[in-house]
This record gives structure tokens, C-alpha cells and sequence, in this order.
């Protein structure tokens, strides 16, 4: 590790230089890429140059000990900076562990209500509005890319492009299956209900990721229209793609341009298609090899929201708070914390035992 870590501080060195050099800093396009490999090492670097920094303040600490004056406050610094020391070295293990090549990528996120009727279709418009205010708050940009709506003011599906830095990194553990537990408006007996929507974190795929062949794609137009069948226009902006290989079909309508349409559609086909890619690769590898880096199975209850105990439970991970209604509000950061450190760890386990 250590070796690997001192060939990072000199690669680290060398990009410092090489950015500093007037023929790179005229080259945007070089520039823009070492600044970005600088930046990727940075946290490594910093860590690695602390861990050094204690390690000589241990050695005069316990140059200390034979000092009588000295010695008790010298074992005092010594168990305190061992301490840091061992946690600094797990924070190491980590940062060196294989990235994840979507980390960076920006997101297509895709909500579905499934069993329960209006009360899923509501919670459904929720959990949609849940992240938008969590993306808010990260300084994150979320692009509502098309909405089916209920009758009641809550959706069927929905779908929209999250985009900022490091999206893909923060959400993709969020893909899975999430139930609500909650006495609906409507229920006059007061019993509570339990009902699920589907939530699928797509990293989105660009052009260069996945190449879609034009005569793969049926396009078909049609006019957009409104809840209950009312008329949103009379021209053939609305966009449906049909990828024959595969089956994939997207409809995209919320826009009057057919153009802005169909480049929506092409965005979500390519991250469907690319989510296919990558579901054959992991179908490949270990059952255990494909929990650590897969994006989900959507099978499974991930999370519990219990409106009655105000209470969310991820039952992956054994967490649970009693915040529910700060929660609902985009208030997720501790639990998204927790999700990335539980699965870091798990990765670092399973890294340990092919080592």
C-alpha cells in the first residue's frame, strides 16, 4: 500500500509541475484533463501527507519516554496519535480502493408506482419531490424529463436528469424497491396501509458510452396531450423511440418542441441501454462481486417510511431514524453517508480477502 502510495505522491508532484508549465496552461484541452487527474489524487495526497505528519510526531513523542519530566504526557500524545494514526490508515484503504468509472456521472432517475393504488401514485410524487429537494441542496441541477400524472395530484411515473458533481457517487445506492406505510386520506376506518414504488439511479450514459445505430430506433410521432385526455397541442411535437433490439421503448411529450423531445429521449434510451451493458457484465462475475458494484435489485425492499412512528428504516444496512418528516424534505444526507460508508467497507472486505 505504501508503495503505491508514495507513486501517487510523486505523480501528484509531477501533474503540480506540469500544470504550472505556460506550453500545458495554453493547451486548454490538456490542461482541463491534468486538472482533473490533479484533483482525482488530491484527497489521496492530503491524507497520505497527514499520516506522515504523525508518524514523525510519534517518533518524538516516544523520544520522550526516557525523559522522567516528560514521559506521562508523552504516553498521553502516543495513545491518541496511534489512535489517529490506525484511523487514518482505514481512510487510506479506502481512497485506494477501484473507483467506480460512473462515480462522476450525472443521473437518470426513474420513479414508478407499483402496488396501492392512489396511495403509491402520491407517495410515488413524494419521493420525486424528496430528492428534488436533496439535489437542491447539494447544489445540484434535477431536469424533470417526463411526468405521467394521477388524478389525485400524484404521479404514475416520472422520470428526470440529475446533474452535478459527483451525482452518480451520492444516489446510486438509492435504486431498489421503497414502501409506505401510512393511513391514507381516504381510509375513514383509520387502518394503515402499506404500498410501494419502484425507484431506479441510472448513471447517464453519453454518446460516446453507448452508440445507438439509427436504424435500431423506430421514431414515431404523435400530439402531446394532457391529464384525461386534454390537448396540450396539435402538432406532432410528442416523441416515442422504440429500440428494436432490445424492446426499449421511450415516450418523451413534456415539451412543445419535437427536438427538445426527442434528445430527452435519446438521453434516457442511452442510460437504459448502457444500465443493460453493465447488468450483462455484473451477471458474469461473483453473486458477491456484483453486490459490491451493481446498481441495485429492484426486487428487494430497501427502505420502510412509517408515517405513524415518523420512522425510516433501511433494512440493508440496519439503519434507522426517527425523522421521517425532516426526512421527506430532502434531509437524507445522513443516511446517504451512511449507505456510502457501508458499502466502502464492504468493498474494502472483500478486497482484503482477494489480497
Amino acid at each position: 500500500m505504501f508503495d503505491r502510495l508514495e507513486a501517487t505522491l510523486d505523480k501528484y508532484e509531477e501533474l503540480n509541475q506540469q500544470l504550472s508549465d505556460p506550453q500545458v496552461v495554453n493547451d486548454q484541452t490538456r490542461y482541463v484533463k491534468l486538472a482533473k487527474q490533479h484533483r482525482d489524487l488530491e484527497s489521496i495526497v492530503e491524507k497520505y501527507r497527514e499520516y506522515k505528519a504523525i508518524k514523525e510526531g510519534l517518533a518524538g513523542s516516544r523520544a520522550l519516554l526516557t525523559d522522567p519530566d516528560m514521559a506521562e504526557l508523552a504516553r498521553e500524545d502516543i495513545a491518541s496519535l496511534e489512535a489517529r494514526l490506525e484511523q487514518i490508515e482505514t481512510d487510506l484503504k479506502v481512497l485506494l480502493l477501484p473507483k467506480d468509472p460512473n462515480d462522476e456521472k450525472n443521473v437518470l432517475l426513474e420513479i414508478r408506482a407499483g402496488t396501492g393504488g392512489d396511495e403509491a401514485s402520491l407517495f410515488a410524487a413524494e419521493i420525486l419531490r424528496m430528492y428534488g429537494r436533496y439535489a437542491e441542496r447539494q447544489g445540484w441541477k434535477m431536469q424533470i424529463l417526463n411526468v405521467s400524472e394521477s388524478g389525485i395530484g400524484g404521479i404514475k411515473d416520472g422520470a428526470a436528469i440529475i446533474e452535478g458533481d459527483k451525482v452518480y457517487s451520492k444516489l446510486k445506492h438509492e435504486s431498489g424497491v421503497h414502501r409506505v406505510q401510512r393511513v391514507p386520506q381516504t381510509e375513514a376506518s383509520g387502518r394503515i396501509h402499506t404500498s410501494a414504488i419502484t425507484v431506479a439511479v441510472l448513471p447517464e450514459a453519453e454518446e460516446v458510452d453507448i452508440h445507438i445505430d439509427p436504424k435500431d430506433v423506430r421514431i414515431d410521432l404523435f400530439c402531446s396531450s394532457g391529464p384525461g385526455g386534454q390537448s396540450v397541442n396539435t402538432t406532432y411535437s410528442a416523441v416515442r423511440l422504440t429500440h428494436l433490439p432490445t424492446g426499449q421503448v421511450v415516450s418523451m411529450q413534456d415539451e412543445k418542441s419535437q427536438i427538445k423531445n426527442k434528445d430527452k429521449a435519446f438521453r434516457v434510451l442511452r442510460s437504459r441501454l448502457l444500465e443493460i451493458e453493465q447488468q450483462k457484465q455484473q451477471d458474469a462475475i461473483s453473486a458477491e462481486r456484483r453486490s459490491q458494484v451493481g446498481s441495485g435489485d429492484r426486487s428487494e425492499k430497501i427502505r420502510t417510511y412509517n408515517f405513524k412512528d415518523n420512522r425510516v428504516s433501511d433494512h440493508r444496512i440496519g439503519y434507522t431514524v426517527h425523522q421521517l418528516d425532516t426526512f421527506i424534505e430532502g434531509y437524507i444526507d445522513e443516511l446517504i453517508d451512511a449507505l456510502v460508508t457501508h458499502y466502502q467497507a464492504e468493498k474494502l472486505k472483500e478486497e482484503t480477502v482477494l489480497t
